[in-house]
């Protein structure tokens, strides 16, 4: 039996939904008794957007001083262990994980989360990212700057916002670079504290 992913992340989907998550990523890993399922979670948009109400409100006093709350997936641990009692339960019923020796590992994404979507980059503009890319633009294939706006399956990342380092800045021609959402290989979130 092979290992279905787009399946288990739909059922990774509507577990989240029930629980007003939302799925970020799903990652299967290892080997043998290390193998992995890994599901990354946060609030959906409505909680999201609540946060935000309440520390904008004074009323949540526990957030990263610096950190805009956009950047937070607003994720506790019992959100996680509700979601993964659940979903576990769900995958075993299911049988959609061939044997029987993985650990399902359920968590945020993390202030360096991964950025995958158009929604993702739309959503983060204005943050600092990391980006590689599968062919070089200008030479270089690693761009660290301040997302500036994506549109038009192109993201434009303003380089001037960091000082760039190696390859990146020899290559950099220009204080804004843009790259086609189809040319990028892996991007990040950087934190700036």
């Amino acid at each position: 039996m092979a290992l279905q992913m787009d399946e288990i992340r739909a059922l990774a989907e509507r577990v989240a939904a029930s629980h007003h998550l939302e799925v970020v990523d799903v990652e299967f890993g290892g080997g043998g008794k290390s193998r992995a399922l890994r599901v990354f979670v946060e609030k959906d948009a409505a909680e999201r957007k609540r946060l935000a109400e309440r520390a904008a409100a004074g009323e949540v006093e526990d957030l990263p001083k610096g950190v805009p709350v956009e950047l937070l997936s607003g994720v506790t641990h019992e959100d996680c262990a509700a979601f993964a009692r659940d979903f576990g339960t769900l995958l075993d019923v299911e049988d959609v994980v061939p044997g029987s020796e993985y650990t399902l590992e359920v968590s945020s994404p993390g202030l360096e989360r991964k950025l995958a979507t158009a929604a993702d980059f739309v959503r983060f503009a204005g943050s600092l990212v990391k980006v590689k890319t599968f062919t070089p633009v200008n030479n270089n294939r690693v761009w660290t700057g301040r997302l500036t706006g994506f549109a038009d399956g192109t993201l434009k990342i303003d380089l001037a916002a960091v000082k760039q380092k190696g390859k990146a800045k020899k290559a950099a021609v220009a204080d804004v670079i843009e790259i086609a959402l189809a040319n990028v290989e892996k991007a990040n979130l950087v934190v700036e504290i």
